[in-house]
C-alpha cells in the first residue's frame, strides 16, 4: 500500500531538509498564514529549493482574526466582511470554544459572551450558518503570494475554503496554468465538490474545520466517503497524530484515525497543525504513517 505526504513546512526550521529527504515526504507545504521576512520572496526561493513539490496554501474564504481582541468587551474583525443573519452560532480554537454572535457590522463580529480570553490575529473563526455570505474570496495576503510565485514560474496552490467554479477562476486568473488543490472545509463547499462533474483540479479533505462545520460531528464520516468519491485521489489532511505533538509515544485512537483513512482508500495525507513544528514530532509522524500502511497491506509482517 503506497502512501504519501505532504508535510507543512515552518519558514525558519533548522529540519526541513532532513523532511524533504523523507521517502514519503511527497511536497512541502507553505502556510501562508505563518510570518516570513520581508514578504514572501525568500521564503519561497528557499523552500523551493530543497528538491519537493512547492504548495503555496492561500487562506481565501477561511475567516481569520484580525487584530487582538479580548471579547465580549469589544468587537473581534475578522478577514472578510460578511452577512449573516443574527443571533447565530461562532466557534473558536478548533471548535472547542462556543460564542453567540448577536450583531455583525461589516467584518466585525459582536459577541454576546464567550470566549473571554485574548483572542490572538491569525486564529479561525467558524460561522456554522447556512445564511453566512462572505464578500470575497482572496486575501491581499493571498493576492501577494500569487504575484510572487508567477514572478518565480510556481504553480502549485492550496485554496482553503473553495465553495464554487468562481473561487478556483480567480486563483487562476492571477496565476495562469495553477495546479490548485481545492481544500473542503464547510458545508457549501463540500455541495460543491459532491455536485462537480469532473473537474481538472484535485481536492482536499481538510478535516481540521471541515470536523467543525459539518451538522454533526458524526457526518465527518459520510463527508470523507463523499469526497474520495468526487475525487478518487482526494488527499486527506489535518488531526493526523496529534498526540506525537505532545509525546513521542502515539495513542491508540491516533493509529486507529490513520487505519480508517487508509482503508476509505487515502492514499496521500497533509500533515499540518503541531505535529510539524519539532523535528522530534514530524520525522516519526512521517515513519508511523508508513508503519500503519504497512499494517494495513501486511498485517503481523
Amino acid at each position: 500500500m503506497e502512501v504519501r505526504a505532504i508535510v507543512t513546512a515552518p519558514p525558519y526550521a533548522t529540519f526541513l531538509a532532513e523532511v524533504a529527504a523523507h521517502p514519503l515526504c511527497a511536497g512541502l507545504r507553505l502556510n501562508t498564514v505563518m510570518p516570513v521576512k520581508g514578504g514572501p520572496d525568500e521564503a519561497l526561493d528557499r523552500l523551493g529549493g530543497l528538491g519537493k513539490p512547492l504548495w503555496v496554501d492561500l487562506k481565501g474564504r477561511q475567516l481569520r482574526v484580525v487584530g487582538a481582541a479580548i471579547p465580549p468587551f469589544t468587537e473581534v474583525r475578522v478577514s472578510h466582511p460578511i452577512r449573516l443573519r443574527t443571533p447565530a452560532d461562532a466557534f473558536f480554537n478548533d471548535g472547542r470554544e462556543h460564542a453567540r454572535v448577536v450583531a455583525v457590522d461589516g467584518d466585525k463580529l459582536i459577541l454576546e459572551d464567550s470566549p473571554r480570553r485574548f483572542v490572538g490575529p491569525g486564529e479561525s473563526v467558524n460561522i456554522v450558518d447556512a445564511s453566512l455570505e462572505i464578500e470575497g474570496t482572496l486575501t491581499d495576503t493571498d493576492r501577494v503570494y500569487l504575484a510572487a510565485m508567477a514572478r518565480r514560474g510556481l504553480r502549485k496552490v492550496m485554496l482553503s475554503f473553495t465553495e464554487r467554479d468562481d473561487d478556483l477562476a480567480e486563483v487562476e486568473a492571477l496565476l495562469p496554468g495553477a495546479e490548485v488543490i481545492a481544500k473542503v472545509e464547510s458545508q457549501k463547499g463540500l455541495h460543491w465538490a459532491t455536485g462537480r462533474r469532473g473537474g481538472a483540479h484535485r481536492l482536499m479533505a481538510a478535516r481540521g474545520d471541515l470536523f467543525v462545520e459539518v451538522q454533526r460531528p458524526h457526518h465527518i464520516v459520510g463527508a470523507l466517503r463523499h469526497i474520495l468519491r468526487a475525487d478518487p485521489e482526494a488527499i486527506v489532511g489535518s488531526r493526523l497524530f496529534p498526540s506525537l505533538a505532545r509525546s513521542p509515544v502515539p495513542e491508540s485512537p491516533d493509529i486507529g484515525d490513520v487505519a480508517f483513512l487508509l482503508a476509505l482508500g487515502y492514499r496521500t495525507f497533509l500533515f499540518g497543525d503541531d505535529v510539524c513544528l519539532r523535528r522530534d514530532s514530524i520525522l516519526p509522524a512521517l515513519e508511523l504513517l508508513g508503519a500503519v500502511a504497512r499494517e494495513m497491506r501486511d498485517p503481523g509482517a
